[in-house]
């Protein structure tokens, strides 16, 4: 009896040590994903608050809750299953897939850098058209979550080629853990970006010297930081997209390209002879970037294409 019992005390303690080693693997795994998918998580921080701008300060942590609820349904609900079942039944399909994810970043980033030079800022356009507060409150959390979507099912694309896992039980963990992780950190972030002015106001009225000036800086320092994290979301489609793109050609077959753009940076890094690892990441990041706006420039040029000929066929 006694040495049943210890067999069985055994048998629990290899069954933990299997579990904790399972969930090691699995935050290893949702780890690197979420890395990998980082430049997208930088773009879902920096488009977030524009769909708060206009709206009551009290509205704002609750639209930003339902935008990250419907973020978290998004991933779990639908984008999981999807790639549970392709990783199951079509892998061949997921390069293909990230691939038309990475032309998407590339041609969303080249678009608003297209709306920055002409002058034409669509969105803008249609909220002042609204004029309705719960109208307007419903228009842009039903854009945010649409938006969010596709970057979602980029960010699960991205985790699900980066997860190698024996099992579907870590694979499917480890998808969990980067939807739940990177929509915990990305919402979370945003709702203190939002309300980070009403903190400095809260600050700069009350209080001793040094936190009233403290806080006048913060409510001055907002806006600039909007503006910069929209062009560091941008920069980060663009490479991210790009680098996805010559990932996806090289791993089809087609590694010329790829393979020019990562000799070229590794070449000139060598050649700069300091921080060859940083010059090196950075200088492939702008091939990819380079990429990017290449791929994302002929899909809105063969879109603002296509309208014409349309009109053209009308009129004829």
């Amino acid at each position: 009896m006694p040495s049943g019992l210890v067999a069985l005390l055994d048998d629990v303690a290899t069954l933990t040590k299997l579990a904790a080693a399972s969930v090691d693997d699995v935050g290893a795994a949702a780890g690197r994903a979420g890395f990998k998918a980082a430049g997208v998580v930088i773009d879902d921080t920096a488009v977030t608050p524009r769909y708060v701008t206009g709206l009551s300060p009290t509205r704002e942590l609750p639209i930003i809750g339902k935008i990250a609820w419907g973020s978290l349904k998004n991933k779990l609900l639908i984008l999981l299953p999807v790639a549970l079942l392709l990783s199951a039944f079509a892998p061949w399909l997921i390069v293909p897939l990230l691939m038309i994810g990475g032309a998407f970043l590339a041609y969303e980033a080249t678009h608003k850098i297209w709306e920055k030079i002409s002058g034409h800022d669509h969105t803008a356009e249609e909220l002042v058209e609204c004029a309705d507060a719960n109208e307007l409150e419903a228009r842009q959390v039903s854009g945010a979550i649409r938006t969010d979507f596709i970057l979602s099912a980029e960010i699960m694309a991205i985790a699900l080629a980066e997860v190698e896992a024996d099992s579907f039980a870590l694979q499917a963990g480890a998808l969990a853990a980067v939807a739940i992780g990177i929509t915990v950190a990305v919402y979370g972030v945003v709702g203190l970006i939002v309300k980070l002015d009403d903190i400095g106001l809260h600050l700069a009225e009350r209080g001793p010297s040094l936190s009233r000036s403290f806080g006048r800086a913060l409510v001055r320092g907002v806006p600039r930081l909007l503006s910069a994290l929209a062009i560091i979301g941008t920069a980060a489609m663009l490479w991210v997209g790009g680098q996805i793109l010559l990932h996806g050609m090289e791993e089809l077959g087609f590694a010329t390209l790829p393979h020019l753009v990562h000799d070229t940076a590794h070449h000139a890094a060598e050649a700069l002879g300091f921080w060859v690892p940083i010059w090196e990441w950075l200088l492939n990041a702008l091939g990819g970037a380079i990429a990017g706006i290449i791929v994302g420039g002929a899909i809105l040029g063969l879109l603002h294409l296509i309208p014409r000929k349309k009109t053209e066929a009308i009129a004829h």
